[in-house]
């Protein structure tokens, strides 16, 4: 088997080589509106496993950028599959960047309706007669969505890049300690523990509102219902767990915490990378900079790792077919 395996990884290996990489735009058309993407395709005769890349958290559009930084993080990410062979769908979440008119009520969103987006998003491509297997690749918050939506999506894999590994609402109290002055870290305290009850509140202090507004508090009731390790932990087909160990927003221990809930995910800790997938001192202040540094170059073990465990899982499930 093990020679086997070996075989098939050669005969993937000219994948690597692809001559022309063609850049498309592509829509899906919703009962709510129309979700734009962009399609990095590698120029083959052959099928070609594909990704779904999935957004973070926020004003986060398809390329990994938002109205304050622009770092093409997801955007460099596609670009380093598709010398290699694998296609990729970058999309912009329902109400965000283009897909902002199929979503004009921040009221109307939840993690479970960009789920139903990403198992759309997935069907369309599994129709299209030029891809072969289908990955989702969700990064930080959008690995939750790539968790919730795998199974009904008919993924064959799933990466969690920077993913949180406990409940959102903790997640946010630790990220806001030592930031906020001690009032309204009290008051976030209470907000947070009242929508984890799925209660709203509209009298918000104004420091706060960009984080607790009462239009987007409905979607923060539908995170805080969430347990990531949990939804990682249902995922039932082959699973990759990525994490830096110079990210400032999530933390090893989160990638530790999936790998405990699935046993069975490959963990992939890269030292040096950051949030933004690039490799940065731990200082504070150069973090900052390289989240609106669109030259950085992208951590090398990051595409390589990733790469490499599409190519295993192909060749594993080409084995376990018997061809």
């Amino acid at each position: 088997m093990r020679s086997f395996l070996c075989l098939l990884l050669t005969m993937l290996t000219p994948l690597a080589f692809a001559q022309t990489i063609l850049n498309r735009s592509v829509e899906l058309d919703t009962p709510s509106g129309t979700l734009h993407g962009s399609l990095m395709l590698p120029k083959s005769d052959q099928r070609l496993p594909v990704v779904l890349l999935i957004a973070g958290s926020g004003p986060t559009d398809r390329n990994g950028n938002n109205p304050q930084m622009r770092n093409d993080s997801l955007k460099r990410l596609a670009q380093v599959l598709a010398r290699n062979g694998i296609a990729s769908l970058r999309y912009d979440k329902r109400g965000i960047a283009a897909s902002q008119p199929a979503g004009p009520d921040e009221r109307s969103l939840s993690v479970e309706r960009y789920a139903e987006d990403a198992v759309a998003w997935s069907r369309q491509l599994k129709a299209d007669p030029r891809f072969g297997a289908l990955i989702l690749i969700g990064h930080s918050e959008g690995a939750l969505i790539a968790s919730l939506a795998a199974q009904n999506a008919g993924a064959d894999a799933l990466v969690s890049i920077s993913g949180s590994g406990r409940p959102l609402d903790a997640l946010l109290l630790e990220q806001l300690q030592g930031k906020l002055p001690p009032p309204l870290l009290a008051y976030s305290q209470w907000l947070i523990a009242e929508l984890k009850e799925g209660r709203e509140h509209d009298d918000v202090p104004q420091p706060l509102l960009v984080l607790f507004r009462p239009s987007v508090q409905p979607y923060l009731i539908s995170m805080f219902r969430q347990d990531p390790a949990d939804a990682f932990a249902s995922v039932k087909v082959p699973a990759l767990i990525v994490q830096g160990t110079h990210d400032i927003q999530v933390a090893v221990e989160d990638a530790e915490r999936q790998h405990s809930a699935k046993p069975d995910a490959e963990l992939l800790l890269v030292p040096g990378m950051n949030h933004v997938l690039r490799i940065v001192p731990a200082a504070r202040e150069q973090q900052l900079g390289s989240y609106n540094d669109p030259q950085l170059p992208l951590a090398n073990a990051l595409g390589n790792g990733i790469v490499e465990f599409i190519k295993r899982t192909l060749a594993l499930s080409n084995a376990q077919n018997g061809r």
